[in-house]
C-alpha cells in the first residue's frame, strides 16, 4: 500500500466526524421547543389555580412586566431593568399594600425600585413601578457554548403573608402564544445572547419556615409568578476565543508529527530532533493551560464545561505526540515500537485527525445525548 492509500480513509473519516460535531451543534442551536406549562390564556390560569387549595379569601391581583434590559453581571447573578405594574379594583380589600417583592434579588447601593405612574383604570387603579435590580439563580453552563438559560423574575405581593396570588395581566399584552415574545423592549440587545421567548408560569413554593409568621398561608404549595425570558448564547464570540487557539495548537501538533522523519539529512534540514519536540510541545501547553485558566475563572464553582472537554484532548495529544517523537527519535525499536518506524511514522501521522475527532464527537454526543435522541 502507498501513502494515499493510508490519508484516503483518514480524510474521509476526519470529514465525516467534523460533519457529525456541526450537525450535533446545530441541532442544539436551531432545535428549541417552547417552554411547557405557560399561564397565556385565562383558562391556564384556571386550571392551575384549581388544583392547588385556595384557602380563605383569596385575592387575585392582575400583574404584569415589562422589560428594557437584561444583562448576565457573573455567571449566577443578572442585572434586569425596566417596569412592573399591578391592577386593583375597588374590591380589592382596603387592608392590602400596594406593591411588589423580589425575593431573589441581590440587595446593594445600585438597587432601584420607585413607582413610576398610579392612573384610574376601570373600576379600580393600576400602578407602575420602574425596578433596576439584580437577581441571584442558579445557571447550568455544563454545555457552554451552547448553552440556553431561563432567566425569571420570581415576584411575591408585597403582604407575602397572606393570601394573594399574582396572575398574568393578559390584557396588557398583545399575543402570548407559546414560542412568542412578549413583555420586554424589542431593542434589547442582551450582550452574546439571543431571546428565544418569555412567558408567565407559576411554580408552587415550599418552605419549611413560616417565616415566624402565625397562619403562613405561603408555606406550602404557594402559586409563585414567574415571568421568564428563555436566552441562548451567541456561540460565535466563544468559537473564537477558545476553539480557534485549540485548532491552531493542534494544527502545530500535526505539523511536529508530520516532520518527523528517520532519514538524518532530511531531520538535520528541518531542525528536527527530541529537545526541539519537547520544547515545542512545552510552550504549546503553557498555551493552551493559560487559555483554560481563564475559562475556569469565567465559572469558578461550576463543574466541568463541555468547551473544556476540547483542553483536556488537546493535553493528551501534546502528551501523546511528544511521547511518540520521543520514542521514534531515540530510535526504539522491537514489540509495539515497532510500529512508530512503519514508513516513517506514518500511523501516527494519519490516526492523529480521526482520532482527536472522535473523542470530541463521543464528547460531545454526551453532552448533547438529548438533542440527538430527539431526532429519533
Amino acid at each position: 500500500m502507498n501513502d494515499k492509500a493510508w490519508w484516503g480513509p483518514s480524510a474521509l473519516l476526519s470529514v465525516a466526524l467534523v460533519g457529525m460535531i456541526g450537525f450535533l451543534w446545530y441541532e442544539a442551536v436551531n432545535k428549541y421547543s417552547p417552554h411547557p406549562g405557560q399561564l397565556n390564556s385565562q383558562a391556564a390560569i384556571d386550571d392551575y389555580l384549581s388544583r392547588r387549595p385556595s384557602g380563605p379569601d383569596r385575592v387575585l391581583i392582575p400583574t404584569g412586566v415589562f422589560v428594557q434590559s437584561l444583562h448576565f453581571v457573573t455567571a449566577s447573578d443578572v442585572n434586569i431593568t425596566g417596569y412592573i405594574w399591578q391592577k386593583y379594583s375597588d374590591a380589592t380589600p382596603e387592608d392590602i399594600s400596594f406593591g411588589f417583592t423580589l425575593p431573589e434579588q441581590v440587595f446593594s447601593s445600585d438597587t432601584v425600585v420607585t413607582e413610576a405612574y398610579r392612573r384610574p383604570e376601570g373600576d379600580g387603579v393600576v400602578i407602575g413601578w420602574y425596578f433596576d435590580a439584580t437577581v441571584r439563580q442558579p445557571f447550568d453552563y455544563s454545555r457552554y457554548p451552547l448553552d440556553r438559560h431561563e432567566v425569571w423574575l420570581r415576584m411575591w405581593h408585597k403582604d407575602f403573608d397572606r393570601n394573594i396570588v399574582l396572575v398574568p395581566d393578559l390584557e396588557a399584552y398583545n399575543s402570548m402564544h407559546e414560542g412568542n415574545t412578549f413583555g420586554v423592549d424589542f431593542e434589547i440587545v442582551p450582550g452574546g445572547w439571543h431571546i428565544e421567548e418569555t412567558l408567565f408560569e407559576y411554580k408552587d413554593g415550599d418552605y419549611d419556615t413560616d417565616f415566624g409568621i402565625a397562619n403562613y398561608v405561603g408555606q406550602s404549595d404557594f402559586p409563585e409568578l414567574y415571568y421568564t425570558i428563555v436566552v441562548s448564547r451567541g456561540f460565535v464570540d466563544a468559537f473564537v476565543i477558545n476553539l480557534v487557539p485549540l485548532m491552531i495548537v493542534a494544527g502545530l501538533l500535526f505539523s511536529i508529527l508530520m516532520i518527523s522523519t528517520a532519514d538524518t539529512q532530511r531531520a538535520e534540514l528541518l531542525g528536527f530532533n527530541t529537545a526541539t519536540v519537547i520544547g515545542t510541545a512545552s510552550a504549546l501547553f503553557f498555551v493552551v493551560l493559560l487559555a483554560h485558566i481563564q475559562l475556569r475563572e469565567e465559572f469558578s464553582g461550576e463543574g466541568v464545561v463541555y468547551l473544556e472537554q476540547f483542553y483536556f484532548t488537546i493535553y493528551f495529544a501534546i502528551l501523546a505526540v511528544t511521547v511518540n517523537e520521543y520514542f521514534f527519535t531515540t530510535r526504539q525499536s522491537g514489540g509495539m515500537f515497532a510500529l512508530l518506524h512503519y514508513r516513517d511514522n506514518l500511523i501516527a501521522k494519519v490516526t492523529f485527525w480521526p482520532a482527536i475527532l472522535a473523542v470530541l464527537t463521543l464528547v460531545t454526543l454526551g453532552y448533547f445525548a438529548d438533542d440527538a435522541q430527539r431526532l429519533e
